[in-house]
């Protein structure tokens, strides 16, 4: 739903321009220096970026989510360092607290969210839990009126710069199933909380994630989203429902940008006479690309108009992040090979990407754990059941 058509247009058409003049032109430095700039920090902020989808009481956007993903396909289309730096604000660092949160835990933290002084960070992930989320082994211990929590969470996005940790945790050691689970609302400083040196990865530069560590954390309980335990798995699906549908959308931007520099570049490169462009088999890359991000954003912006209409869409999104996390992939390969050997080459942007994108099909759940989501509630649709966890 798009509240208000022509001001939203304004809104998209501001903020590409924003991203081809301000953030493409600054992707090499963010590479070199493994971070976002602060002074690119700063306009973000100003221009209301980390506010897009905390609701307006709370000084955002208040984004429906079909306006969310339309404004990620454009931020994404420069670095993914860019859009990951606000994303935990807009998406599962701060949904939580809009979905379950109450009234006072909404008014200390999203203000701060909004305006970009706070950065959130969703600790769900561990070393033995990450598909299967209800394996998680963090504990938290009731203390008066305080919870003790420890445990550990691995490859959390925004986990080194973050001010405020969104942690499950087990409030029932008795109940292994997901009833057993409660959500946590973690300020860094608090006794027990510490991040680790952010990993070396193989791509997305300039977006830390780390492991956090959690030893005999204290932590109001209070600051239990919600007010209630054993609510805060039934809280990360549905915070990972809607993060699946923007993580979608987020997906297709790069593809749109590579698809635009390899046509640039195989239109401009010539080989036996003419331009690279004017080969069918090259054409035919260019066919697949250009389907396949069009069917993704069509299936995208389905899924997000079917969520704002209040229906469950648990199903869709899985779709929607399984394929637009492959076409990505697919995309970026395709590019590359457009390019020759100039796509293997760093210092290109289809090289960076390519690397970059790679973790799409592993985070918010696998691509294997979406197959095995939509296959089983597709038989369950139809009336059968079939073994196995969803």
């Amino acid at each position: 739903m798009i509240r208000d058509a022509s001001a939203f247009e304004q809104t998209l058409s501001s903020l590409r321009r924003y991203v081809k003049e301000r953030l493409i032109p600054r992707e090499a430095e963010v590479e070199e220096r493994d971070e976002v700039p602060e002074d690119i920090v700063q306009e973000m902020a100003g221009l209301g970026f980390f506010g897009w989808s905390i609701p307006e009481a709370w000084g955002g956007t208040g984004m429906t989510t079909e306006e969310l993903v339309l404004a990620a396909m454009e931020l994404s289309q420069a670095s993914v360092a860019f859009r990951a730096r606000v994303g935990t604000n807009t998406g599962i660092g701060s949904e939580a607290l809009v979905a379950d949160g109450t009234p006072e835990q909404k008014d200390r933290y999203l203000p701060r969210m909004a305006r970009g002084e706070l950065t959130g960070a969703f600790a769900l992930t561990e070393p033995e839990a990450g598909s299967d989320a209800v394996a998680l082994k963090t504990r938290a211990v009731r203390d008066g009126d305080h919870f003790v929590l420890d445990g550990t969470k691995c490859f959390i996005t925004n986990a080194p710069i973050a001010g405020l940790f969104t942690v499950m945790a087990r409030t029932d050691p008795t109940d292994l199933t997901a009833r057993g689970i409660s959500a946590f609302l973690v300020e860094r400083g608090m006794p027990g909380l510490s991040t680790a040196a952010p990993y070396r990865k193989m791509g997305q530069a300039g977006s830390p994630v780390s492991e956090v560590h959690l030893q005999g954390c204290r932590v109001p309980a209070a600051n239990i989203i919600g007010g209630q335990e054993g609510m805060g798995f039934k809280t990360a699906m549905k915070v990972l429902n809607k993060q699946r549908i923007h993580l979608a959308a987020l997906c297709t931007g790069p593809a749109i940008r590579m698809l635009d520099e390899a046509i640039a570049w195989t239109c401009q490169r010539r080989q036996f006479g003419r331009p690279v462009a004017e080969f069918q088999l090259v054409q035919a890359l260019i066919a697949d690309c250009q389907t396949e991000i069009q069917a993704a954003r069509a299936l995208i912006l389905q899924t997000a108009r079917q969520r704002d209409d209040g229906e469950d869409v648990t199903l869709q999104a899985s779709i929607c992040k399984y394929f637009a996390s492959e076409m990505c992939g697919r995309v970026a390969d395709r590019c590359v090979q457009m390019l020759g050997g100039t796509g293997f080459i760093q210092g290109h942007p289809i090289e960076r990407f390519y690397r970059d994108v790679r973790l799409f099909r592993l985070y918010e759940g696998t691509s294997q754990i979406h197959q095995l989501n939509i296959a089983r509630r597709t038989i369950a649709k139809a009336g059968f059941q079939v073994g196995g966890r969803d």
